[in-house]
């Protein structure tokens, strides 16, 4: 039983260290453009229906966690079905990793959310920003496993995170604007960066 035990281990170490060298292809263009549309509508929702976002954090918040969740599950659903088409068995040994790349950011993302809103409410207006840089550290935590070229797509996040923040710092305001904008060119670039990458086209695979 040992033995077996060992050889499944084994087994298991060697699936992840090949998946580890294989460039992922699990993120579909088509699904990411999908989340830049998303956030645009999200700002002109709540740009239209939110007549002071800073006075109405918790609207603000929410409506934005919401759009995130909804983002999620999309990339999530064609990321379950292009692995299976581009990486057979090795598919969950990919998934597995790209999770791992990308879940310490979002963890940070939501504790880092639910600290300020606990404990230092007055200082919410920093969360687009914050939210921007962390998700720019995601795209470079994901560069070994993604076309080296999706590290613009860090950068544009990096560089509009601190935008954000250097604006809102000025007024200590939330605005729809600041959250979304950035997100639609970076979601954008992201799609545009995946399909020139991959050479192929979501309709054919």
């Amino acid at each position: 039983m040992r033995d077996l035990d060992k050889a499944l281990a084994d087994i298991f170490a060697i699936r992840s260290q090949i998946a580890a060298g294989t460039a992922f292809r699990g993120y579909g263009p088509a699904a990411v453009a999908a989340t830049g549309g998303l956030a645009l509508l999200t700002a002109i929702l709540q740009f239209l229906w939110l007549d002071d976002p800073t006075g109405s954090p918790m609207e603000f918040l929410a409506g934005w966690a919401a759009a995130a969740l909804v983002s999620g599950g999309m990339i999530w659903t064609e990321m379950q079905a292009r692995s299976r088409r581009h990486h057979s068995g090795l598919a969950d040994a990919m998934v597995l990793q790209a999770v791992e790349q990308f879940l310490p950011a979002g963890a940070a993302g939501v504790l880092l959310a639910a600290m300020l809103w606990k404990f230092a409410p007055e200082t919410l207006w920093m969360l687009p920003g914050l939210w921007q840089l962390l998700v720019s550290l995601g795209v470079f935590a994901s560069v070994r496993s993604l076309p080296r070229t999706v590290a613009f797509a860090g950068a544009w996040y990096f560089v509009a995170g601190f935008g954000c923040l250097l604006l809102a710092s000025q007024t200590h305001a939330l605005s729809p604007w600041t959250m979304g904008l950035p997100f639609v060119i970076g979601q954008l670039l992201m799609a545009a960066i995946l399909h020139f990458a991959s050479g192929d086209h979501d309709a054919e695979d």
